[in-house]
């Protein structure tokens, strides 16, 4: 049989067509950190694994991420295949049906998470996003500032012992501000440290009637510390700071202390990214009158909205970008310094990551203390160590951090911003029934 030239042709340009149209372009929103802005050069890899899915990265900054993700799932916008979530979202997305739950299979290796993440991530029992990196908060430090003041830090120092040293090492002729902590207003920004240290000095959100505690004297005494801590020792603009900004300071030399997520540690250790990586200690959070909720419990986890139209080519993205192979592929491609770290029980176990990183036993530790059932001194009606989880949380926590940022700022007495914070937190509980 003899064809010609032209339906040759034809057919060739229909085979194309045909595959191009079986093609699956998944659309990926994420966080604009380190670990991730490396997946997404890594991901070359992943696209060679599967030819027939192609990716689109939407790169955003934190709070930016949270506002679109969170009105695209609210309203089944179908803009997104996988959405960088947390562990804030991910059970009350869950269990209101909006994400898909996630199965893997047995290579996957679901139980090597660890479990404080998995189950932050899952309602009854069930997985609805796959952590990509987890933390909690711990205190990273200049030795050599801490040595050259005559500082020494217990494992587990008090935040009278960290005062004290932030005024031993503030150094603001030189460029060194004793201490670096959150300011940017936001429920995952100001509020996320902000929350710690009110379950340190006694405080919650919420009582077990569900009434908000934000005039209580423990809420008193936690804003004034950190106020007064950082209006003393912190460096100038600090309501424009958030993780970003601080990991530039810290890399940069000029924060003597920063408390912040465990992750940050990989990247103020590592001497592509910090000039003063050989000079960083890293210990516990502090604690004041309990250690209960004094560090956080979080991951940055990918989820597929039940409106992706790709959930199956986005279940193997995410397989593929959370499983042991992933984090193998970085150690041997990047180095173990930029492993992301804190979601599998197996990474603690790997000499190579254990031998570059002095932080791990401090993350290890730190997340494995975290516990979001038990965060309070006193009983709470609410899981999360640094957020209540119920839907209302997101609204009440940014208009609270607006006010915080404004006690930091000076432009209201604290009492003023508390005050505030409380009538605007019982509206929005009031609103939603809860009493």
């Amino acid at each position: 049989m003899r064809y010609s030239l032209f339906s040759i042709i034809t057919a060739a340009f229909m085979l194309v067509s045909t595959k191009l149209c079986m093609a699956s372009e998944l659309v990926i929103a994420t966080v604009n950190n380190s670990h991730m802005i490396e997946m997404q050069k890594l991901s070359t890899q992943f696209e060679q694994l599967h030819s027939d899915i192609t990716l689109k990265w939407v790169t955003m900054e934190e709070g930016v991420l949270r506002q679109r993700v969170t009105t695209d799932i609210a309203t089944k916008g179908g803009q997104f295949d996988v959405m960088t979530i947390g562990m804030y979202e991910a059970p009350i997305w869950g269990a209101k049906g909006w994400l898909n739950e996630l199965t893997f299979d047995a290579d996957y290796d679901v139980e090597d998470i660890i479990p404080a993440i998995r189950d932050g991530l899952s309602d009854n029992g069930k997985l609805y996003a796959a952590p990509f990196y987890g933390e909690s908060s711990i205190l990273m430090y200049r030795k050599d500032l801490a040595d050259a003041a005559g500082v020494s830090f217990d494992y587990r120092p008090t935040w009278q012992s960290v005062a004290k040293a932030a005024a031993a090492m503030h150094d603001p002729t030189n460029g060194v501000y004793g201490i670096c902590l959150r300011g940017k207003p936001g429920w995952g920004d100001n509020m996320a440290f902000l929350s710690t240290l009110v379950n340190t000095f006694g405080g919650q959100w919420f009582d077990m009637n569900w009434k908000p505690q934000l005039t209580s004297p423990a809420w008193q005494q936690a804003v004034y510390f950190y106020v007064d801590i950082m209006t003393k020792y912190g460096p100038p603009g600090s309501t424009a700071n958030s993780f970003n900004e601080l990991l530039a300071l810290t890399s940069e030399g000029k924060c003597a202390m920063w408390i912040d997520a465990s992750i940050a540690a990989s990247f103020v250790s590592n001497p592509d990214q910090s000039k003063v990586a050989d000079k960083m200690a890293f210990v516990q959070s502090p604690t004041a009158k309990t250690p209960k909720g004094a560090n956080w419990l979080w991951s940055w986890a990918l989820a597929i909205p039940n409106s992706s139209k790709n959930a199956e080519a986005a279940k193997k993205f995410i397989s593929w970008a959370t499983s042991k192979q992933y984090i193998q592929h970085v150690g041997n491609t990047l180095g173990w310094g930029h492993v992301p770290t804190g979601t599998r029980q197996s990474t603690y176990a790997i000499d190579a990551f254990i031998s570059q990183s002095k932080y791990a036993q401090a993350e290890l530790d730190a997340i494995n203390s975290a516990n979001p059932s038990d965060s309070t001194l006193n009983p709470s009606p609410y899981k999360g160590v640094q957020f209540a989880a119920i839907p209302e949380f997101q609204a009440i926590g940014i208009a609270v951090g607006q006010l915080m940022a404004e006690a930091l700022a000076g432009d209201k007495t604290v009492e003023e911003a508390l005050a505030q914070a409380q009538r605007q937190a019982d509206r929005f509980m009031r609103r939603a029934r809860y009493y």
